[in-house]
């Protein structure tokens, strides 16, 4: 059984105001399309186990889903620090998900290096 997609909304600013990788996902739980994607989304999820997983139900009225400029469903937005990294739309396959997300990991890659540096600025390890 898959999450469904929640009906309360976190406002964008809280989006925006979130820290490191998120994905933000935009769809409803009748969308054939939505449904059909769950199981790749989830293989794909399999590799990232501590990310953050928004799933958002998006519609008419829907603020959120119109501050990103969603228009079908699902989409995935891939957010680093509430900055979109990259977004896809009715993903069909698992692999692309996955090599989105490995984009995510790397997008975040230059901030965990530094922080694996001696006060001195040597490497450690």
């Amino acid at each position: 059984m898959t999450t469904p997609y929640s009906t309360s909304q976190p406002t964008r600013a809280e989006i925006d105001a979130l820290p490191g990788p998120t994905l933000l996902e935009f769809g409803t739980d009748w969308c054939g399309w939505c449904r059909g994607a769950q199981a790749h989304i989830a293989e794909a999820l399999r590799a990232h186990p501590g990310l953050r997983h928004l799933k958002v139900e998006d519609g008419p009225g829907r603020p959120l889903g119109r501050s990103f400029k969603v228009k079908l469903w699902p989409t995935l937005i891939l957010l680093r620090d509430g900055q979109e990294i990259e977004r896809l739309v009715r993903p069909g396959a698992s692999a692309p998900i996955a090599e989105a997300l490995a984009r995510l990991d790397a997008s975040g890659g230059a901030q965990t290096a530094r922080s694996a540096d001696a006060p001195d600025g040597r490497r450690q390890g």
